[in-house]
C-alpha cells in the first residue's frame, strides 16, 4: 500500500524563487523515505507542501489517498509532524502537552493514557514526563515531540531535520529511538536531513535534493554501488581538470571519475590502487594527500552536482 503519492510537485515563491521543481515520487507503507540535501535545497518546503502548510504552486501529492491541496483535513488526519522548531509549551509538563494534543486529536482519554505510557517509556521520558519541558535538555524535548506526534497513532510521521542542533552523541542516540519506533509501529516516515550518515543509517530510500529538483533516488547501498567498493581521493597542483584528462586518457580513470577544488576523487571499481598510484606518478602529477577508502553519500551527491554540502551549509 502506497502511503505517500507525489507527482510533478512544485512551488514557486513570490519574485519567482522556484524551490521545488516538479518532483516525483511514492512512499510504500512502512517505508522510511529520505530527503537528502543540504540547506536550501528545497526540503523544508516539500515537506511544508505535503503537511498541508505550504500551498503547492502545481502538481500534487495524497497521504493515504486523501489530496493535501483538495482534502487537508483529511490529509492531516493520517500523518503528524515533528518540525525543526519546537513546538511544545515549555510552561506545561510533558504529560500535560501530551495529553493536550491527545484531546485536540480527539484521541479517547483511556487510549491517550495508555498511548501515553507505552511511548514515554518507548522514547525515554517516562522519568520525567512530570516536569516542566523548560526543564528538559535539547535531546529529551525532542523525544517528547516525537511522542507528541505519535499519541494519534498516524499514518505518516514527517520528521523535519529531527536532530539537528542536538549533541554528536544525543543525535545517535535519538536515531535509535527512531529506528525502533519505526519497527514496532509500522508507521511511514519520511525525514530530512543534510546528515550523510543519518540518510544512511535510517532511511530504507534516499532521494538526493539539489536546488529544488532529485538528482537521485535509489537505496543508499545502491547509490553507494554506483562508485564501488573504494575510491581513491588525493589533492593536486595545476588543476584538477588536466589532472583527469590525463589519467581519463591512460584508461586509470573513467567518467565517473570527479573533481572538487583541488581534490580528485577516482572510483577504483576493483582496480588495486598501487596500479593507480603507478599512474599518478607516471603522469608526474603533483598529488598529495592521498587515501584509499570507502565512498560515501557526500560522494555521490558531489560527482552528481559538482559542488559539497558544505558550500550550502
Amino acid at each position: 500500500m502506497t502511503s505517500i503519492e507525489v507527482r510533478g510537485l512544485r512551488k514557486t515563491y513570490p519574485g519567482g524563487v522556484e524551490a521545488v521543481k516538479g518532483i516525483d515520487f511514492d512512499v510504500e507503507h512502512g517505508e522510511v523515505f529520505g530527503l537528502l540535501g543540504p540547506n536550501g535545497a528545497g526540503k523544508s518546503t516539500t515537506i511544508g507542501m505535503l503537511t498541508t502548510t505550504v500551498a503547492p504552486t502545481g502538481g500534487s501529492a495524497r497521504l493515504g489517498g486523501y489530496d493535501v491541496a483538495t482534502q487537508p483535513l483529511q490529509a492531516r488526519s493520517v500523518s503528524s509532524v515533528v518540525f525543526q522548531e519546537s513546538v511544545v509549551d515549555g510552561a506545561l509538563s510533558g504529560r500535560e502537552n501530551l495529553e493536550l494534543h491527545a484531546r485536540l486529536w480527539g484521541v479517547e482519554s483511556e487510549r491517550a493514557r495508555r498511548r501515553i505510557e507505552e511511548l514515554t517509556q518507548a522514547l525515554g521520558v517516562a522519568e520525567l514526563i512530570d516536569r516542566k519541558v523548560d526543564s528538559y535538555s535539547g535531546g529529551q524535548r525532542r523525544r517528547l515531540e516525537i511522542a507528541r506526534a505519535l499519541v494519534s497513532r498516524p499514518q505518516v510521521l514527517f520528521l523535519d531535520e529531527p536532530t539537528v542542533g542536538l549533541d554528536p552523541r544525543i543525535r545517535h542516540e535519538l536515531l535509535d529511538v527512531i529506528a525502533e519506533l519505526r519497527a514496532r509501529d509500522a508507521v511511514t516516515i519520511l525525514v530530512t536531513t543534510h546528515y550523510l550518515d543519518e540518510a544512511q543509517r535510517l532511511a530504507d530510500r534516499v532521494a538526493i535534493v539539489h536546488h529544488g529538483e532529485f538528482v537521485a533516488l535509489d537505496r543508499p547501498q545502491a547509490l553507494l554501488a554506483g562508485l564501488g567498493e573504494q575510491i581513491l581521493e588525493f589533492r593536486v597542483e595545476g588543476g584538477v581538470e588536466a589532472a583527469l584528462q590525463s589519467l581519463r586518457a591512460r584508461g586509470l580513470a573513467g567518467d565517473d571519475a570527479f573533481g572538487l577544488g583541488a581534490r580528485v576523487t577516482i572510483p577504483l571499481h576493483g582496480r588495486a590502487a598501487a596500479e593507480a598510484l603507478r599512474a599518478i606518478e607516471g603522469e608526474r602529477l603533483r598529488a598529495s594527500e592521498l587515501q584509499v577508502r570507502a565512498p560515501t553519500l557526500d560522494d555521490v551527491y558531489i560527482q552528481l552536482t559538482g559542488t559539497c554540502f558544505g558550500e550550502h551549509a
